[in-house]
């Protein structure tokens, strides 16, 4: 299997994000909601009216020092196994496609909620985990379903968690991989074995999901 070689960098890059909001004085465990908004967080007021680079740059901003920890160890796990399984490009074209849907889904499940973090991306591998154990296996009920579902139990439970944003992760990842897989007609590809329509099909995704979002929120915001 191949070295993982972003998953080491995601997290670095998630980590030193933190580590900057902290040296610019902000709480380690609550963080006010104006600082989150003004180092990125994805809002829909703001989100919606240009400044939709929101939805990529919440993906690595987390609203406390456990929220932080929870999705870098879920991070280093998931994703050190699923990129070693797809190859470094295509698990990083799967996880930023299923954190933009998670970020878009959180906006358009309610667009006043302030979310933030990597557990929309996250999700997202979880889905495709689903895709390609089921390819393995030929059942769905495996590791990766009862991650899902023990999953989906906090994030209902636990008020305060964008269910829009982990929902939506939760699809991107399992269309992703579907696309990946040509919708189970071939095994899981690599890098070597992406070629233009896997991508062309992987943007597609995103590109539907911010329309859907655009046409869900329009007047609310």
């Amino acid at each position: 299997m191949p070295k993982m070689a972003v998953t080491p960098v995601l997290l670095a890059l998630n980590v030193a994000i933190f580590g900057l909001m902290l040296a610019w004085g902000i709480h380690p465990m609550q963080p006010a909601i104006d600082d989150l908004i003004r180092w990125g967080a994805n809002y829909g007021p703001k989100t919606t009216q240009g400044e939709w680079w929101r939805m990529f740059t919440c993906m690595f901003l987390h609203i406390g020092l456990l929220h932080l920890l929870f999705n870098m160890v879920a991070l280093w796990n998931v994703g050190g196994f699923m990129e070693r399984l797809l190859g470094s490009t295509g698990f990083l074209v799967l996880y930023v496609v299923a954190g933009l849907l998670g970020s878009v889904a959180s906006v358009a499940w309610n667009p006043f909620v302030i979310s933030a973090g990597a557990s929309g991306a996250i999700f997202g591998l979880l889905g495709a985990g689903l895709i390609l154990e089921f390819e393995a296996t030929g059942r769905l009920a495996g590791n990766y379903l009862t991650l899902i579902i023990v999953n989906l139990v906090f994030t209902f439970a636990i008020p305060g968690i964008s269910i829009g944003g982990h929902i939506g992760g939760l699809i991107g990842g399992i269309v992703g991989a579907l696309v990946l897989t040509r919708f189970g007609r071939g095994r899981a590809r690599t890098f070597a074995d992406i070629g233009a329509l896997h991508t062309a099909g992987l943007i597609a995704i995103g590109v539907v999901s911010v329309v859907i979002a655009y046409w869900r929120v329009r007047g609310l915001a």
